[in-house]
């Protein structure tokens, strides 16, 4: 997927799949519109997996990419297992399991690492499954607002 930009209309049927995903889900908007610039501009991280065995990162607004310290193009070919440290990723698993089971997954808290190797916790983390116009599951997403360099 190409880097969200005015020539693309910053991704806006993917940006769209994540914030109409959340509103179902969640049952509150993530933002105050539907529209994408927004969204990679938000001054808060959002990513998004698909569905592959080991799920590859499919989208990183701005605020994930700064945080986890890169691009675009390094982001979206990521297994987001990897967006943990190894001995953090049993945790991750255990909540994508129970997320799995109601659609969403809110307040959780994990360690995650970035691309240099700086370590930050995560907190209050809101985790939902992307459904697609048919209802099919076609990833999952996460957001949050609070972390902590460590």
């Amino acid at each position: 997927m190409e880097r969200p930009s005015d020539k693309n209309a910053y991704q806006a049927k993917h940006a769209l799949l994540l914030l109409r995903s959340y509103v179902a889900l969640i049952g509150e908007p993530l933002l105050p519109t539907l529209d994408a610039k927004p969204l990679y501009e938000a001054p808060f991280p959002v990513l998004s997996h698909n569905t592959a065995a080991d799920p590859i990162l499919t989208y990183g607004n701005l605020a994930a990419q700064q945080l986890w310290e890169m691009s675009w193009e390094d982001l979206t070919i990521l297994p987001s297992r990897l967006t943990a440290e190894p001995n953090h990723r049993d945790q991750r698993a255990h909540m994508f399991e129970v997320m799995r089971e109601t659609g969403f997954y809110r307040n959780y808290e994990g360690i995650r690492v970035s691309a240099t190797g700086r370590r930050f916790q995560i907190r209050n983390a809101t985790i939902w499954t992307l459904f697609d116009d048919m209802g099919q599951k076609c990833g999952e997403a996460a957001t949050f607002t609070e972390f902590e360099y460590l």
